[in-house]
């Protein structure tokens, strides 16, 4: 652990969670330093600087110190750029950081991928439908490989067989990438599962699988959120049932 304080670290909130009458504990996703748990003393009184920066989807600066655990909070500066997305965007940006606090290990750095969420989050920020959900299919594959969970995309996982063009191919928990019937939905050819792999080795994976992702998210989706389940541990995720009863009210 480090004892010396930390400044100026490009930060999000994940979570709060309340501490006592006037404090909140932080899960907080940094770029240098991965997720952290911080305190924010006094951060609930109508005083206090805190009060109106620390929110979800918001671009932060931080500083902090400690040596335990939970680090104390020394500041933080809202870095502008956008306002907090609203609607299904709002969802989905929690949706986003219950994936991280589900399968991210505290004090683990992922820099590459805290700039992709960056990008995911101004995306929900600016409003354009269109582009949101392939922005968190191509959050969830970069997620799912940046934490060894996503196979090589251009050949079949147990037998490494190289894949047929006009195969089709399903991504499953455990079994990797394998030949599927003709008639499954869930599943894409073999030129498409190659693209999306060419895409996630580009110099730019980001801006290359957004546009991979854009012509197969419908067929990636139930793919992608059943590996992400079996790596949870879990049939639902939280935010997931609340986008569906909301759509069921």
């Amino acid at each position: 652990m480090a004892t010396k304080r930390i400044s100026d670290e490009p930060a999000f909130v994940l979570h709060r969670y309340d501490w006592s009458e006037s404090s909140l504990i932080l899960d907080v996703f940094t770029r240098h330093h991965g997720r952290i748990a911080l305190v924010a003393k006094g951060a609930k009184r109508p005083s206090s600087s805190f009060r109106p920066v620390l929110l979800p989807l918001q671009p932060l600066q931080l500083a902090f110190g400690g040596d335990a655990e939970v680090r104390t909070l020394k500041s933080a500066e809202w870095m502008g750029g956008h306002v907090m997305p609203t609607g299904e965007a709002l969802l989905s940006g929690y949706y986003l950081n219950e994936l991280l606090m589900q399968l991210l290990a505290r004090e683990d750095p992922h820099p590459a991928l805290f700039d992709v969420y960056t990008n995911v989050v101004r995306v929900l920020a600016s409003e354009h439908d269109e582009v949101l959900q392939a922005a968190l299919r191509t959050f969830e594959l970069l997620l799912l490989r940046e934490i060894g969970f996503l196979p090589q995309l251009d050949h079949q996982t147990l037998t490494l067989a190289p894949l047929d063009d006009t195969a089709r191919y399903s991504l499953v928990p455990e079994g990797g990438l394998r030949a599927s019937h003709e008639a499954d939905r869930a599943s894409l050819s073999g030129a498409q599962w190659r693209a999306l792999q060419q895409a996630l080795a580009a110099d730019a994976p980001f801006t290359d699988t957004l546009r991979a992702s854009a012509a197969v998210m419908n067929e990636l989706k139930s793919q992608l959120r059943t590996l992400l389940h079996y790596h949870c541990g879990v049939s639902t995720l939280r935010t997931r049932q609340m986008m569906v009863d909301l759509q069921s009210l």
